[in-house]
């Protein structure tokens, strides 16, 4: 732990924008004024209520009564409270949410349309509904057991069902053994309705609550209003105490294997339990110092075990670090290494990660690597402080549920920026960082969890095989860090470049240039964001050009051509050069095209055209990070097979396109296949001629300084003035087809996947009519399939329209059920279109659904992601997707999305693929 005594450090200082209170019965409130989004607001209700409260009859009652929030409370019956949102345009599942944890329950409202004061009435009621006067109706109890029976069974995977093996003996003597939200399914099927009314009396009370309202509003109206509303409700007599429960420490490390079929690769978990920050020091600047200093290890040991990645034969799959609560104790943290292993390397990778940690607690870091780091945090904080005026309510909100629940503190961007910056990051030293590492870990308090794919040719190691490797790595004699430091720059040449030979205006606002060399830059400035700009490139192409014998390269070029790093740069020294900088770049060749996309703040805009002129000029290969990236692969690959999802994602991608070589995806068997050089050769082919590339600059840009450095590198690219298209190689599978195949899986499940395509003219109004089918047939399914039936946890429906290299849409729905029901909840599913081509849609949901997308279009306007999809579309697609927009909304009836609808399903295209454990038929 850093090196304070709370009492001796001044306090943090809260921000003095957010207005806090507690009601004289212990209901506490944050309130904030907030205009991003304008209009909008997010109502929060935050519980230190969660699984850990339960008792053995009652496991699941906790995430149970979240559920039952939304169906029926004292002033909105039934589902009216769900009815009243969407028809405001807050979505279920959306803006409409929460999450039960161990410790926590949290409610959201969010994305509401401030526009009347009998919204923001309604929605504090709902809050004191949740609060204390849900119905609990026996009816409604009854049809949630089957939802969550079919989220457990959604749920319930490799992951969870080791993590159940698990705990009883990481957590051995503590109430988090048997903990997990999700329950029992006998308790959620046979609980009397006394019990969950119990839980709710007992729980949620006003001391265990907190009231979070922050957005477009008036922050003295709103605090009127809550005194109001929630200072009559009473505190029950005799509370029960809320108890934080311990994790004991241990002496000896405790050691659990686990194994699953399901599960794909070996990961290894090591735990270095130390006591959490007493909340008295999280008031205090030693606070702010100790999660400084905390980032500062995570970064630069993470940075050396992402080097060890890039070895030839390298020890392990992936690996990282992180310093937080003990997997899901408050009341316990931990100092966690991760490693993914392969089959035959556990004891390597484990032995590997323990090295390294150990390496590091002994001989600390070096001066040069902690300079990196903190250049890097600088960048962010710097990057933090200057979007302070740009912040959305979200960001706010997420931080007074934190010092709600967990007493984190809530400084103001400038504060904190200052403190930080001016005060604790100067004063703090490598050697005080390496100091803090020695206290994080210990030779006692280890636990040791491996989760293993289960398999009988697969060797485990047993208890007493890890306890020897972690005794050989304390026994080892072991040498410092050497950190290998350049101080070459980032272009040793800087190129001629070329120049702006046309300047024209372009659409929404923004300028149009073409370079001497062909290259076309669209300038978009805004102010959305004081700290970003974002860059998008594309040209016609792709792999579509490439022979379909190279498929097993061109499938791999992306993840391939980015080991190598940049000109004179491998990967790792790359992260060096540009430590402090905030610039990225990643290119890809896509089926249709080869894109480059970036990032940067407005400082480093240089520095993100270096990188774009670099990986056009300059990839470069690395022999023995492309061997990692194979030896990797192979072992991520060799037990993808395990995992129920591939073989239904195989099954339906065969489905839809048979074996085209454009749709492969790479098993174990192929990685040698690989041509490294092929795989450069055929990169270089896509990006040797730039003057058919577009690129969209969108964000905080100074034309005066952006254009010398455009013409310099943008201008600078090669140019061979090729003329190309892309080819139709891609073709989706016309007609009838069904595949129910049986899995044997561990929770008995079906999944069922329906996929409907055909042909439909790609204009603005479709895409409209086709988005709204797809929510208002979520809508009926959530009704129908989840409500009434209890049949899935969730049905997902998705549609889409192209244009390239035809236009055509499809549409997609998506659900896990139990196997017995697998027939009839899809005859339901079919049933659900025919009754819309027959009858429309409902009204009522129909007006649901334009409110949600007049209100999504509104609060757009101020992000820059939206303008560059729309200024993307307009010059890809040559599409405007704003023109009229609000209009078409508006104008779409029942009987156009009916007609819509008839004349896309009438085509009779549809691909069933379903996946069960039990009957075919």
């Amino acid at each position: 732990m850093v090196n304070t005594h709370a009492q001796q450090m001044p306090p943090i200082p809260t921000d003095p924008s957010v207005r806090i209170g507690k009601l004289d019965n212990g209901l506490t409130y944050y309130i904030r004024h907030n205009e991003r989004p304008e209009k909008q607001a997010e109502f929060y209700i935050a519980q230190k209520v969660g699984s850990i409260l339960e008792e053995d009859n009652q496991r699941g009652l906790a995430h149970f009564l979240e559920h039952m929030c939304f169906n029926g409370t004292k002033h909105f019956p039934g589902n009216s409270l769900r009815e009243y949102l969407e028809s405001i345009g807050v979505k279920f599942g959306v803006n409409l949410n929460a999450y039960t944890a161990v410790d926590e329950t949290v409610y959201n409202i969010s994305n509401v349309p401030v526009i009347r004061d009998g919204i923001i009435d309604s929605c504090l009621l709902i809050l004191h509904d949740w609060a204390d006067d849900l119905t609990l109706d026996p009816k409604e109890i009854d049809k949630e057991r089957g939802v969550i029976h079919e989220e457990w069974r959604t749920s319930m995977g490799a992951q969870m069902r080791m993590f159940e093996t698990t705990f009883p003996l990481i957590f051995s003597g503590s109430k988090y053994a048997h903990r997990l939200p999700i329950g029992t399914m006998e308790v959620i099927d046979n609980f009397p309705y006394q019990d969950l009314r119990d839980y709710y009396e007992k729980w949620y009370r006003p001391d265990q609550q907190g009231i979070i309202v922050v957005g477009d509003i008036d922050v003295d109206q709103i605090e009127e209003k809550i005194k109001k509303l929630f200072s009559p409700i009473k505190m029950p007599a005799n509370a029960a105490e809320r108890v934080y429960y311990p994790v004991s420490d241990n002496k000896e490390p405790i050691i659990s294997i686990a194994k699953d079929k399901e599960q794909q690769v070996t990961q290894i978990y090591v735990y270095h339990k130390h006591e959490p920050v007493p909340a008295e020091m999280k008031k205090t600047m030693g606070y702010l110092a100790y999660n400084y200093t905390t980032s500062m290890i995570e970064s630069m040991l993470n940075t050396r075990l992402s080097e060890l990645t890039q070895k030839a034969n390298p020890p392990f799959i992936g690996a990282g670090v992180g310093d937080g609560e003990f997997i899901l104790a408050k009341t316990k943290h931990a100092f966690t290494g991760v490693a993914v292993s392969k089959d035959d390397g556990i004891e390597t990778a484990l032995a590997t990660l323990m090295r390294e940690i150990e390496r590091a607690r002994r001989f600390g870091f070096t001066s040069t690597e902690y300079a990196r780091a903190k250049a890097d945090y600088l960048s962010a904080l710097e990057s933090a402080y200057n979007e302070r005026s740009k912040m959305k309510n979200s960001q706010f909100v997420q931080q007074y549920v934190s010092n709600f629940i967990n007493g984190e503190p809530i400084p103001s961007v400038e504060d904190e920026y200052n403190i930080l910056s001016q005060g604790i990051i100067p004063a703090i030293t490598v050697e005080q960082i390496n100091a803090t590492l020695q206290g994080l870990v210990s030779d006692s308090n280890v636990v040791v969890t491996l989760f293993c794919p289960d398999k009988p040719e697969m060797k485990l190691p047993t208890e007493a095989d890890i306890k020897k490797v972690l005794d050989d790595v304390k026994a080892e004699k072991l040498e410092a860090y050497v950190d290998k430091v350049s101080n070459e720059p980032l272009m040793k040449e800087i190129p001629a470049g070329g120049k702006v030979v046309k300047t024209e205006q372009g659409a929404f606002g923004s300028t149009v240039l073409t370079l001497s060399n062909g290259v076309r830059v669209i300038l978009k400035p805004t102010d959305f964001k004081a700290d970003e700009i974002r860059m998008q490139g594309f040209s016609k192409g792709g792999s579509s050009l490439f022979d379909s014998k190279d498929s097993i390269q061109f499938n791999v070029l992306n993840q391939v051509v980015a080991l190598g790093g940049l000109g004179n740069f491998s990967l790792t020294d790359l992260q060096k050069v540009l430590a402090g900088k905030m610039a990225s770049i990643s290119t890809s060749v896509n089926t249709l095209s080869e894109t480059v996309k970036g990032g940067c703040s407005p400082k480093d805009l240089e520095t993100m055209l270096q990188l774009t002129y670099l990986t056009f000029t300059a990839p470069r290969m690395d022999q023995p990070a492309f061997e990692s990236y194979k030896s990797r692969m192979k072992s991520q690959l060799a037990n993808m097979e395990a995992d129920p999802s591939v073989a239904l994602s195989d099954t339906i991608s065969k489905e839809i396109y048979g074996n085209n070589p454009y749709a492969l995806r790479i098993k174990a068997h192929m990685i040698d296949q690989i041509d490294y050089a092929k795989v450069i050769e055929l990169y270089k082919n896509r990006f040797k001629d730039a003057s058919d590339f577009t690129f969209i600059l969108i964000g905080n840009i100074d034309q005066a300084t952006a254009l010398p450095l455009i013409e310099k590198y943008l201008g600078g690219l090669p140019s061979i003035n090729r003329k190309e298209d892309f080819r139709n190689v891609v073709e989706i599978r016309k007609g009838q087809s069904r595949n129910v195949f049986h899995k044997e899986l561990q929770t008995e499940k079906a999944t069922v996947f329906l996929f409907n395509s055909g042909e439909c003219p790609y204009t603005l109004k479709n895409l409209i009519q086709m988005s709204m089918l797809s929510q208002l047939l979520t809508m009926k399914y959530t009704e129908t399939v989840r409500e009434e039936e209890g049949g899935s946890y969730g049905v997902g429906v998705s549609g889409n329209i192209g244009k390239y290299p035809k236009e055509e849409a499809t549409l997609q729905v998506y659900f896990d059920t139990d196997p017995e029901k697998r027939a009839e909840m899809t005859k339901l599913i079919d049933k659900g279109i025919s009754e819309f081509i027959a009858n429309g849609p409902d009204a009522d949901n129909l007006k649901k659904v334009k409110e949600y997308m007049l209100k999504n279009f509104e609060s757009n306007q101020k992000e820059n992601g939206y303008w560059m999809n729309l200024l993307y579309s307009f010059y890809w697609e040559n599409l405007d997707r704003a023109a009229g927009y609000k209009e078409l909304v508006n104008n779409i009836t029942g009987a156009d999305l009916q007609a819509f609808a008839k004349a896309f399903f009438s085509q009779n295209n549809r691909i069933e693929v379903s996946m069960t454990s039990g009957d075919t038929n």
